[in-house]
């Protein structure tokens, strides 16, 4: 077994430096000249970690020309890569992809779960259906080299805990631990607007966006936020609560303790309740959609609030963060411009100006699949990092979460 490394230590260092190479291949073969510019490595110390990467398999090299030059062409050995699962834990359903055989094959499927559900229910449901999954790819569970999951609430990075005002109250408490017992292997735990905001880079059509807002509007709202490249997760991992970003000082109670909380007057929770106040039936975040798309005046309505409402708070966002780029996603967006029109236009009103021209605002094309997929990438980078770099976990971590290489 190798040698955990110390953080700060010269392991850890070469570990890290490992990663910033892996990461530059993953985009494209290049010569170790390129190799230090893309990462700002010395020549020296690419051409150290190009050799003992080559003598463990990770890389190949081949013959090539540049400017008229022979030089070395470095190649990521990606055939035959490793299985990873992505799962998506919600308030109603859980979502579970497979990437087999490093996304050469891409395995989803959804399980729908009845509101209250326990935890252990939904663990226990992710676990058969994957084992089912596997089995129908001549697979089993010890073919799967990493496994993330999400979930819609905060979690402590420091030790993987899901913590309160979560709008899963039955996860409060639940460790990545807990997790990684039931499925027999490690788990790595991540808020699902984190991971949303990883599927946007990497699957989305928007192009190399360095930085980056993804809004999940559901029962409550989420933000994921890549800055500089980099998935920020803050130092205990709650970074992005956009839901309780005070709208209406004086608004209605939160969960959290405070009033007027976006939540509160935004989500799909706090729209249904509206609703079903209104018209005297029960109402779902499917009724609200399918409502809304039918011209239903009250829901259109109640819709066209809850934008003005996140428009409000992702112009205050804006104005901290200065993102090029907010993707609003969820069950909710499904209402299209319905939602986005209202959330634009609120903006546009609440922003500096200045942003009111730099930062679009574009509805998700990922639709309900953006976790698992999130899930799913960073799963795979896990894999990969952890079989060629073989560093502390703390290099891997920083590795998984720089996402400047990462595309489909």
């Amino acid at each position: 077994m190798a040698k955990r490394a110390r953080p700060g230590s010269q392991g850890a260092l070469r570990a890290a430096n490992e990663a910033r190479l892996v990461q530059a291949l993953r985009s494209a073969p290049a010569t170790q000249s390129e190799l230090a510019e893309r990462t700002g490595l010395a020549n020296a110390t690419v051409s150290n970690i190009v050799r003992d990467l080559r003598e463990r398999g990770a890389v190949s090299t081949s013959p090539t020309v540049r400017l008229g030059r022979r030089a070395s062409l470095v190649t990521l050995e990606q055939a035959g890569g490793p299985t990873v699962v992505g799962v998506d834990f919600g308030r109603q359903h859980v979502r579970i992809a497979i990437a087999v055989d490093g996304a050469g094959e891409l395995v989803e499927d959804e399980i729908p779960l009845p509101p209250g559900h326990r935890a252990e229910e939904s663990i226990a449901a992710a676990v058969g259906r994957l084992d089912e999954l596997l089995a129908a790819a001549s697979l089993g569970r010890g073919d799967i080299a990493a496994i993330c999951a999400g979930v819609p609430g905060p979690i402590d990075s420091r030790t993987g805990t899901v913590l309160g005002q979560t709008i899963l109250p039955e996860w409060e408490g639940v460790a990545a631990s807990d997790v990684a017992e039931a499925f027999g292997m490690p788990v790595e735990l991540v808020n699902d607007a984190d991971l949303g905001a990883i599927a946007e880079r990497a699957f989305g059509p928007h192009g190399q966006v360095d930085d980056l807002v993804f809004v999940k509007v559901g029962t409550g709202i989420g933000a994921g936020l890549v800055l500089g490249g980099r998935l920020h997760r803050s130092a205990i991992g709650i970074a992005g609560e956009l839901g309780h970003v005070q709208v209406e000082p004086n608004g209605a109670l939160c969960v959290c303790g405070n009033r007027g909380c976006l939540e509160t007057l935004a989500s799909a929770r706090a729209m249904a309740q509206s609703l079903s106040a209104a018209l005297g039936t029960p109402i779902t975040t499917a009724d609200i959609v399918r409502r809304a798309l039918d011209g239903d005046p009250a829901t259109r309505r109640v819709i066209d609030d809850a934008g003005v409402a996140i428009g409000r708070a992702v112009a205050t966002a804006a104005s901290l963060l200065a993102p090029s780029l907010v993707v609003v996603g969820g069950p909710v967006a499904e209402v299209g411009d319905l939602l986005l029109g209202p959330v634009r236009e609120s903006f546009r009103r609440f922003a500096l100006h200045p942003l009111t021209t730099t930062t679009r605002i574009e509805r998700t094309t990922l639709g309900r699949r953006a976790e698992a997929l999130g899930a799913v990438t960073l799963a795979g980078r896990s894999a990969v990092d952890d079989a060629f770099i073989g560093g502390p976990r703390e290099a891997r971590m920083r590795s998984m979460l720089d996402l400047n290489e990462v595309r489909a």
